[in-house]
């Protein structure tokens, strides 16, 4: 691959990103809700529920510490 050839294709996938932000921030929140249920109800179909919860303390005592770190 040449350096223009590289240069074109980084071109073409920022633009390529640039129209997935624009459909996403064009997208209803109703549709965004939809497929946010959909992703939460596939990761309990999986068994990922009780994996998440494992770290879920953690993140907790962190924000904590943040937040009194911060006077939030």
């Amino acid at each position: 691959m040449t350096r223009a050839e590289g240069r074109a294709f980084k071109k073409r996938w920022r633009m390529v990103n640039e129209m997935e932000r624009e459909e996403l921030r064009a997208m209803p929140a109703a549709v965004k809700f939809r497929q946010l249920a959909a992703l939460m109800a596939l990761g309990r179909q999986l068994g990922w529920t009780e994996a998440l919860r494992e770290g879920e303390e953690e993140v907790r005592e962190r924000w904590i510490q943040l937040r009194k770190a911060y006077d939030v």
